[in-house]
């Protein structure tokens, strides 16, 4: 790195005396990548352009082994790859030419308080120089979209969105990251002579990472935080927005907190447990072995770790220090931020004022002022104290009364309790302040649809380290699918472990969905709407009877039903809030007898072998007569009950019934015997103990395993029609459509267009009787002639013997086309009775297909004929009616009337 430092040092001092050349080489790079600043006498074309990109990047850069040693030659091959890129960077942007014609007059000229801040600047600029000439020249005004020189804290616009989910910064982060895409700076080493409106970022949809922070910290100011952009230096992953080394956060589980367990007091007279005899020796031998088999594994483990660090650990960057990034400092106070933070405007995360990617900060901005960094930055930005009130360690521009106030400590603050100094002191600040001008850009709007679309074209991919997320906008797939999460195995993404995909505006609810390609365990998270209440559906194959478990929605269901566990040869429920108080059903089947079919369930259901419920304790019963759990043992005939214990004692009473038929072989009634009922009863009772009781609780428990058997298979039909109902939803994967959405629903937007064509409809029918009917007679007379008495009746004469006339001709036409069809129809039907022998059956199926339209046709001329005559006396009454009631004829032929 020191060799590398010093051919730096050369090459600066080199530029400096060649100022005129250094000054002639800027101006054709920014020529080549602002589209705004092509002139007609560029030397390359387009064209030329693509290839010089092409030849440039198949240059091959070497990488040396010794890093100490970096030397010319692979300094010149990262200013030949940093050329590449800005020829591509002027190829992407060429893409979208800015028409700077449509812009405001802010964009193209500057007020006078604009030039007056210039000036300032300018002096300010020429200050810092002298006293610092070992830094950088400051980052005050650059050119905007239309060359005009801007200040830089006017072009933030601060703008609260109209939408709740920018409010937070966060969101706003997340949003300004996946809208825009990122282009790399022309000279990493340098800031962009350019420094575009948020307004025309948003249009254009690209920018730099300057662009990216003020429009992020013009969102965040509009919504309450005290933000700032920064120019400073950051690391080559943070630059060039490379997320390769870093974990996904989608990735990342939340701690779990660890319940400490509360040691138990050892009771006074607690039974000694027995003698243990086995050998100490045997024991740490064994113990050693194991320790031994331990620390082999944790060692290839470690070394295994340090393989996978020395893989994903980035090259050495010979620009390390030196790469020009900006990004937005968010300080604690307002919005109850507690702590600083910096945001990352390329990637929206957040990151603490100590992080390693960020190298250096040469200064910052709002929009109100403007704030030089007068601290070292050999320790990054870890040592740096945030305090903008303090003039030694932040240099500001403008003396305002609105800037940060110096957090002081008790002893400072005792020095200020002279009132006159403080009345002085304020005097002489408001004889030199100046206030910051108010913003040249247009306020910052983003309409429904670029929210709702959010990354350009609707899709973008993020790279992590092991995982690749990406991201589309709602309603672009037709299966809903809004971003899709997947993890790898290894660093080159070959092996995929698991994916995750998240959908929105599903009829089916769905939600999530969980591969995991090692186990290939499906699992489907559902929001609260599904038609069988669906919460969580795990399965590894879509066929019934498979291992699979449901989840439901507990307050959807009327019975209750909470989870669902399914084997090939088992079934187990859990239920809540029941009436009966069940909580556990547990169903063990048979082979089945039949082969296995698709409706299994209901025409050849599983034998049952075993049911076991238990319930929750009933207050109403007392524990004796409450049964915890019972066990219907249907291959063995056998019922199997279990009451609740009492709280003063240790154990539960139990029955066992013997389920035998109500008739023996011979048909003869079976009557209840004690040896039927085998029972434990913690505290006996008279009425437990009499055959009545037991005959009576016995025919109980056999309506109950008829209906707990029926309830099985109920749960089975269920399934079925779940996992066919699931498949359905899969082919079909429908979305939900917004009434207010009118472009896209389809009912919303027909019942529209139809009420459109009602209203065009109605619009023609009273164009239509507006028409005025005397217009072609009254053109024939002189213009501005008074109209006589003859002339008006000829006029009414004349008008209804034309429309007289249209009348005939009409009746003609139609009559014409009458006869015209019939001849025809009479034509052919003499052509097929001459040929009828020698027509082949497609001939005879033409001539009849003839027949019948011909008849149609005949039929609806004759009707359209018949109904012409009916209505026109009718209509030839009603133009005369008129022409008599209009008001230019109504004085000359009221007379004749």
């Amino acid at each position: 790195m020191e060799v590398l430092r010093e051919k730096v040092e050369e090459e600066e001092e080199a530029e400096r005396e060649e100022a005129a050349e250094r000054a002639e080489r800027a101006e054709k790079v920014e020529r080549v990548i602002r589209p705004a600043e092509v002139s007609k006498e560029a030397i390359l074309s387009q064209d030329e352009l693509r290839d010089l990109e092409g030849k440039l990047m198949a240059i091959e850069i070497p990488t040396p082994a010794d890093h100490t040693g970096v030397g010319l030659h692979y300094f010149v091959c990262v200013r030949v790859k940093v050329l590449a890129l800005a020829v591509s960077a002027w190829l992407i942007v060429s893409q979208a030419p800015i028409d700077v014609t449509k812009l405001p007059p802010s964009y193209t000229t500057n007020s006078l308080k604009e030039e007056h801040l210039l000036m300032v600047a300018d002096n300010f600029s020429r200050q810092y120089s002298h006293l610092c000439p070992d830094r950088v020249p400051l980052f005050l005004h650059p050119l905007n979209e239309c060359n005009v020189p801007k200040f830089v804290s006017t072009t933030l616009r601060p703008t609260l969105m109209p939408y709740p989910e920018l409010y937070n910064w966060d969101s706003c982060a997340q949003f300004v990251s996946d809208f825009l895409t990122m282009v790399p700076l022309v000279d990493p080493l340098k800031p962009p002579t350019h420094l575009y409106s948020s307004t025309t970022v948003l249009k254009c949809q690209k920018g730099n990472c300057f662009d990216f922070s003020t429009l992020l910290c013009s969102m965040l100011i509009g919504s309450g935080y005290d933000a700032y952009c920064v120019n400073g230096y950051g690391s080559l992953d943070l630059c060039l927005m490379d997320l390769t080394r870093e974990v996904c956060p989608l990735t990342v589980k939340p701690k779990e907190i660890v319940k400490k367990k509360e040691k138990a007091v050892p009771k006074k007279y607690a039974i000694k447990p027995p003698r243990d005899l086995t050998s100490r020796f045997e024991q740490e031998q064994e113990e050693k072995r194991l320790q031994e088999i331990k620390d082999l594994e944790q060692k290839r483990l470690k070394e295994e770790e340090d393989r996978l660090l020395e893989l994903e650990k980035a090259k050495p960057d010979p620009l390390h220090g030196l790469r020009v990034h900006s990004w937005v400092l968010v300080l604690a106070g307002k919005r109850e931020v507690p702590e600083s933070f910096f945001i990352d405007p390329l990637t929206g995360r957040s990151y603490s004022t100590k992080d390693d990617h960020f190298l250096g900060i040469e200064s910052l901005w709002n929009h109100k002022n403007y704030w030089i960094n007068m601290q070292d930055c050999w320790n990054c930005c870890k040592d740096l104290i945030f305090d903008l009130g303090d003039p030694v360690r932040w240099e500001y521009m403008l003396l305002g009364t609105d800037k940060p106030h110096l957090s002081l400590t008790e002893e400072d603050d005792e020095g200020l309790d002279d009132d006159d100094d403080v009345d002085d002191l304020g005097k002489e600040e408001e004889d030199k302040s100046f206030d910051m001008p108010s913003s040249w850009v247009s306020q910052i709007e983003i309409t429904p649809e670029e929210f709702e679309t959010r990354c350009p074209s609707g899709k973008k991919v993020i790279q992590y380290k092991k995982a690749q997320l990406e991201k589309w906008s709602p309603y672009l797939n037709n299966n809903g699918l809004v971003c899709r999460l997947t993890t790898y195995e290894d660093l080159q993404c070959t092996k995929v472990l698991e994916i995750k995909e998240w959908y929105q505006n599903r009829e089916d609810m769905l939600e999530l969905k969980h591969i995991n390609k090692t186990t290939g365990l499906h699992v489907d998270y559902f929001k609260p709407g599904h038609p069988q209440a669906l919460c969580v559906h795990s399965y590894k194959s879509m066929l019934p009877e498979m291992d699979r478990v449901m989840e439901f929605y507990k307050m959807i269901r009327v019975d209750g039903l909470v989870k669902r566990e399914e084997t090939p040869m088992t079934m187990t429920e859990y239920y809540q809030g029941r009436s009966d108080f069940l909580s556990y059903r547990h169903i063990n089947f048979g082979p089945r007898v039949k082969k296995l079919t698709q409706n299994s369930a209901e025409s050849n259901p599983r034998p049952m072998v075993k049911i076991t419920e238990r319930f929750f304790r009933n207050p109403a019963k007392l524990a004796d007569e409450d049964v915890a759990e019972r066990v219907f043992l249907i291959a063995e005939e056998r019922i199997q009950l279990r009451y609740h214990c009492r709280d003063d004692y240790i154990t539960a009473s139990k029955r066992e019934f013997l389920r035998r038929t109500e008739v023996d072989s011979k048909g003869n009634k079976i009557i209840m015997t004690p040896d039927m009922c085998i029972s434990y009863e913690v505290e006996p009772m008279e009425h437990t103990k009499k055959l009545l009781y037991q005959y009576e609780t016995m025919i109980h428990l056999k309506n109950e395993e008829k209906l707990s058997r029926h309830q099985a298979w109920e749960s089975e039909l269920e399934v079925l029609e779940i996992l066919k109902l699931r498949e359905e939803e899969e082919e079909a994967h429908a979305l939900t459509i917004s009434i207010y959405d009118t472009k896209r629903n389809e009912k919303s937007k027909e019942y529209r267009e139809a009420m459109e064509r009602v209203l065009h409809e109605e619009h023609l029918r009273q164009v239509e009787a507006q028409l005025d009917y005397l217009a072609p007679f009254l053109a024939q007379l002189p213009p501005g002639e008074k109209l006589t008495r003859w002339q008006a009746v000829r006029l009414k004469d004349e008008c209804l013997s034309d429309f007289k006339q249209r009348l005939i001709d009409k009746a003609n036409l139609i009559q014409a086309r009458f006869e015209k069809e019939t001849q025809e129809l009479q034509k052919k039907q003499q052509w097929y009775q001459e040929n009828q022998v020698t027509l082949t059956p497609e001939d005879e199926d033409l001539y009849l297909s003839f027949c019948s339209q011909a008849m149609f046709r005949i039929r609806i001329l004759e009707q359209r004929l018949n109904r012409h005559k009916e209505l026109a006396p009718l209509k030839y009454l009603a133009l005369e009616e008129k022409l008599y009631k209009d008001p230019r004829l109504i004085d000359f032929v009221k007379v004749f009337v």
